[in-house]
């Protein structure tokens, strides 16, 4: 027997279709029958690849007698934190003030009559075990106090509302100084130089800001290459990245980047591609990132890429070893038993692959092994080809032959459809614009460097899915099921889009080169027409999400907030970069396109408005700065498509260019900063002297 998410479109909602327990999704008649029955609401957040949502959903939401009391007592309601990150960050932020930390499943109660949470967990066991509270006996004592403790009830609410609107306003606009960038730029350095002995993420936004800091002369910019040289190395080679078939995994549960937590996200490796290609444009250019690039946009092409060109969300962690088996286990489609290595490889392939990778007779990862490389360099043919036999192990064919690779969409699919090789982890095939968004981002800026066609396709096939398909009335929608646009679009969703869009304005100039003419042809046109569309989207974006009390953009459009606790401004970030770092950014570029100081206004209030954050906490808000640095050292530079196609494959971060037909005579280019502009470059020479210094302006 099914409950209501059975209609659900969300994988996520769906996996719990079949609970015992009476979900609700989240609407009005949820909230409504709450506050009627005066049942504390069970808000329950996950997303489909997370693997401890997993275990929950088969262990406690599967139990009858924890059922049974929950749909007595509780109003339970699932969220995908993938359709509302607005609703999720609230109540993460919440449990964060509560625990002390956070993370998947995030299970909270809220009071039914103004949903302000008053207790909350992660993962919660139906047995008493790793120091947590059996699930029943937790939903008991929770009950309990709700009805017998009612003013410490109200103490706990008013002090926890109190915490989530101070960091919903904040206050106190500060100088926007050379000072404060510098003191971001040293501050993040650390984020990615610690060594934990736990878990170790990619930290994406933070390793862009520092990579950042390289262009200036100053005694953190030396530890600040080697830092990003070591965290692109640890990427490439480490266990994080599928040597094998490409794409990388979410984390690693170690600090040597051995043993990944083995879901892949479409955003982790949008991020990631981008990264590696500007590590490659900044001079750092070892070949394990070349391959690291192409193997991942195989993955994307092969297997998250939709036939209608969109990119699908995520992959699971876990995989199903037969089809009778009736639980799936985690990174078994990845893993290697050393017999198996063995059976399919030579010996002499054995060998080397042993020379190569951390591969051992023990393994590294429950008897099995994770492969980690041991070297930067390019691999030989030999062990190229060593590869491609493991590649034809998992996946029934040879990766040469394999152009695309049909998604399970669901436990059902995966269990009984007719694999020629290892049964797949499920795929998330929704859209999501704003992970797409990544993705493109990182395809466009690794056409620049690496010249690859087939990046470039990906990135405007994919573009133009969103650009025809996600508006609906006039409004701009967050995800597609099915071809049907859904959730209108968040914060995250303008400022990644219109940053994809820009890039692929920005790297259609390479395409563009010698062939440019005079004459407005065909290639500058469609050019142009990635710029029209970004300052569309952003009008949007700024007439529903713009504060114009606060400065900066709400998470959530006006027309789309009214269940909401809190109004919130994304400011911190996380595994992807916060909405408005990306969208201050995105409006300093714009001023210096279209030459409207409007655009420049509104970065400047909006940088303003967080600028307290900034001084307080700058390890929490990379984005931020890296928006100040847009702010601080914007470059437009005009010039011959020649001279641009040059340019544009070099580390220039905070510049924009724009093609030029016609220039002052023995002259090759022009370099504005901000709202000065140099006297015109005679020679190739010159114009990128006049660059580099306008991109290190505070440092001179």
């Amino acid at each position: 027997m099914t409950n209501r998410l059975a209609q659900s479109q969300s994988l996520y909602l769906y996996k719990h279709a079949e609970n015992p327990i009476d979900w609700w999704p989240w609407c009005d008649e949820a909230l409504e029958t709450a506050k009627t029955e005066n049942k504390p609401i069970f808000l329950s957040i996950g997303y489909s690849s997370c693997h401890w949502c997993t275990v929950m959903e088969g262990e406690a939401f599967s139990n009858e007698a924890i059922a049974q009391y929950m749909n007595t007592n509780f109003l339970p309601i699932k969220v995908d934190r993938e359709e509302r990150p607005d609703i999720d960050s609230i109540y993460m932020q919440a449990l964060q003030m509560m625990t002390g930390q956070g993370g998947w499943p995030l299970n909270i109660f809220l009071s039914p009559d103004d949903l302000v949470p008053f207790y909350g967990g992660t993962y919660f066991p139906v047995e008493p075990r790793y120091g947590r509270p059996g699930f029943l006996h937790l939903l008991q004592s929770i009950r309990r106090f709700y009805d017998l403790e009612k003013s410490k009830l109200q103490v706990f609410k008013e002090e926890i509302m109190g915490y989530l609107q101070q960091a919903a306003v904040l206050s106190g606009a500060q100088e926007l100084s050379d000072d404060l960038l510098k003191l971001g730029l040293e501050k993040n350095i650390s984020v990615i130089t610690s060594v934990n002995p736990g878990p170790s993420f990619p930290m994406i936004p933070y390793s862009s800001l520092v990579l950042r800091s390289t262009r200036f002369d100053s005694t953190a910019a030396g530890q600040a290459q080697q830092a990003c040289t070591q965290q692109g190395l640890d990427l490439a080679m480490g266990g994080i990245y599928d040597h094998v078939a490409g794409g990388f995994h979410r984390y690693t549960v170690d600090a040597t980047w051995t043993v990944p937590h083995f879901e892949k996200m479409l955003y982790d490796n949008g991020q990631l591609v981008e990264y590696l290609a500007d590590l490659w444009s900044a001079g750092i250019q070892k070949p394990v990132f070349a391959r690291a690039i192409a193997g991942t946009c195989q993955w994307l092409k092969r297997e998250m890429t939709s036939p209608q060109g969109f990119f699908y969300a995520a992959q699971d962690a876990d995989n199903f070893t037969n089809s009778t088996a009736t639980e799936p286990e985690e990174g078994e489609f990845y893993v290697w038993d050393y017999s198996q290595l063995e059976q399919y490889l030579t010996p002499s392939e054995l060998t080397e692959l042993q020379e190569e990778f951390t591969v051992t007779v023990k393994g590294n990862f429950e008897g099995y092994n994770v492969l980690q490389r041991r070297h930067s360099e390019d691999l030989s043919d030999s062990l190229e080809a060593a590869l491609a036999k493991l590649f034809e192990v998992r996946y029934g064919s040879s990766p040469k032959t394999l152009a695309t690779f049909p998604p399970a969409r669901n436990n059902q699919e995966a269990k009984t459809g007719n694999w020629p090789g290892r049964i797949p982890p499920v795929t998330d095939t929704k859209m999501i614009v704003a992970w797409n968004s990544l993705m493109i981002s990182g395809l466009a800026k690794a056409y620049t460097i690496f010249s690859d066609p087939a990046y470039w396709q990906l990135a405007i096939d994919a573009a133009n899915f969103i650009l025809e398909n996600q508006w609906l009335e006039e409004r701009f929608y967050r995800l597609n099921y099915e071809g049907k646009p859904s959730v209108l679009a968040q914060s995250e969703d303008y400022a990644l889009f219109i940053k994809a869009l820009l890039d692929l304005y920005q790297n259609q100039k390479v395409d563009v080169g010698a062939n440019v003419s005079p004459s407005d042809n065909l290639k500058t046109h469609l050019s142009n027409l990635w710029l029209k569309q970004a300052i569309k989207i952003q009008e949007e974006f700024d007439e529903f999400l713009w504060s114009v009390e606060l400065g900066g953009y709400y998470n959530s459009a006006s027309d789309s907030s009214d269940d909401l606790l809190v109004r919130e401004r994304s400011y911190v970030d996380n595994a992807t970069p916060s909405a408005n770092g990306v969208a201050i950014a995105n409006l300093v570029r714009l001023a210096l396109l279209t030459e409207d100081l409007q655009y420049l206004d509104r970065a400047e209030q909006a940088l303003q408005a967080f600028s307290s954050i900034m001084n307080q906490s700058p390890q929490a808000c990379p984005s931020l700065f890296t928006a100040l640095d847009w702010y601080r050292n914007s470059t437009l530079v005009s010039s011959t498509a020649d001279q641009v196609t040059a340019l544009i494959t070099q580390y220039f971060p905070t510049s924009v260019f724009t093609l030029v037909t016609k220039l002052p005579e023995n002259t090759v280019g022009l370099v504005c900063q901000g709202l000065n502009c140099k006297p015109p470059a005679r020679s190739t020479e010159q114009l990128l002297a006049q660059v580099k210094q306008s991109q290190t302006r505070f440092n001179n």
